[in-house]
């Protein structure tokens, strides 16, 4: 490992502690860096330092909670996006593109505004199983391909049938209040998150980074095809369709919490593939810490770009995501 790469290893996670904070500082109401970290070591049991009220409310029970919601959706969106791309052998491929966000959006929906499931099916295990079905139906559309522009042109085309009936669906029985707010929230909004939703994206992201790094090595033999993992002796099926529910689910739980953030999983991979190279197990901790960089700044810019204004996250990743994404595309053409 070469010393840029250690110094990115030890000053990474500190780094995205001070990102954090800096994000927590910034709004409306401006509070001093040194305030909010006092507020931070307060909450962990490291200090007891006497807070104004005021500033501690909005430190603590919105700004800070905010932010970790960020860190921990932008690490998720990255590590799905780089574990795709792995197994599809697509670099094009990402939870948004292919359609999972999607049907998980539909599934949500559905658990909001129409009650599937009697209450009993929560608003995670409804976007998970819309998300499930989003991605079945896209390698149905692919002809069962798991690479190449099939793969990609099925996502858009399960992406589109998805939305459509997401809109339907608000369209025809929400009210004018409930369409507005449904439809901020599917553009991608942090604002309703509080501590318990923290815990559960920390919880679920957490276990599926390490999940993933488990796996680092057989994603390195995907990396090469399906036959050559399988001539090392990697159960392909087993581990396509394990790997594949995980991105569903940990994606599933991110858009029931923020709703459906495109370009993440497209961007940051490639990013930290030039940063730290093709290897899984070093990519996998560059992409979650660089997601969750991403994410967090992504959610100021939303929050600061616009006097008095909050724009939808979506928004701003979008706008960072799109040229990327054509970038990559007019690269992959030069190469073919």
């Amino acid at each position: 490992m070469i010393a840029w790469q250690r110094m990115l290893w030890l000053g990474a996670p500190l780094s995205l502690a001070l990102v954090i904070a800096l994000a927590a500082s910034i709004g409306e109401m401006q509070v001093p860096l040194a305030i909010t970290f006092k507020v931070m070591l307060n909450g962990a049991g490291l200090g007891s330092y006497e807070i104004d009220a005021l500033q501690q409310g909005v430190i603590r029970d919105y700004r800070l909670s905010r932010a970790m919601a960020a860190a921990a959706c932008g690490a998720g969106l990255a590590l799905c996006g780089a574990v795709l791309q792995a197994l599809l052998r697509n670099a094009l491929a990402e939870p948004y593109v292919l359609g999972i966000s999607a049907g998980a959006s539909t599934g949500a929906v559905l658990v909001m505004l129409l009650g599937v499931g009697g209450g009993a099916l929560g608003l995670p295990l409804g976007a998970f199983l819309g998300g499930a079905l989003a991605f079945a139906l896209v390698l149905l559309l692919a002809g069962g391909r798991a690479g190449g522009a099939q793969v990609i042109l099925a996502g858009v085309a399960g992406s589109q049938l998805f939305n459509a009936m997401t809109a339907w669906v608000v369209s025809t029985t929400a009210n004018a209040e409930q369409a507005r707010s449904v439809m901020f929230w599917l553009l991608g909004s942090l604002g309703g998150v509080r501590w318990p939703d923290v815990y559960l994206l920390m919880a679920v992201v957490g276990i599926g980074w390490l999940l993933f790094l488990a796996c680092a090595r057989i994603l390195d033999a995907f990396v090469f095809g399906e036959d050559a993992a399988a001539s090392l002796g990697v159960p392909v099926v087993a581990v396509r369709v394990a790997l594949f529910s995980l991105t569903a689910l940990i994606t599933a739980t991110l858009v029931s919490v923020v709703g459906a953030i495109g370009f993440v999983g497209l961007v940051v991979p490639h990013m930290s593939r030039f940063m730290v190279g093709p290897s899984h197990r070093s990519l996998l901790w560059a992409t979650g810490l660089l997601g969750a960089h991403f994410m967090v700044l992504a959610d100021v810019v939303s929050r600061v770009i616009v006097p008095g204004q909050v724009l939808p996250i979506g928004v701003v990743t979008a706008l960072a995501g799109a040229p990327a994404f054509a970038v990559i595309l007019y690269r992959r053409r030069r190469t073919v």
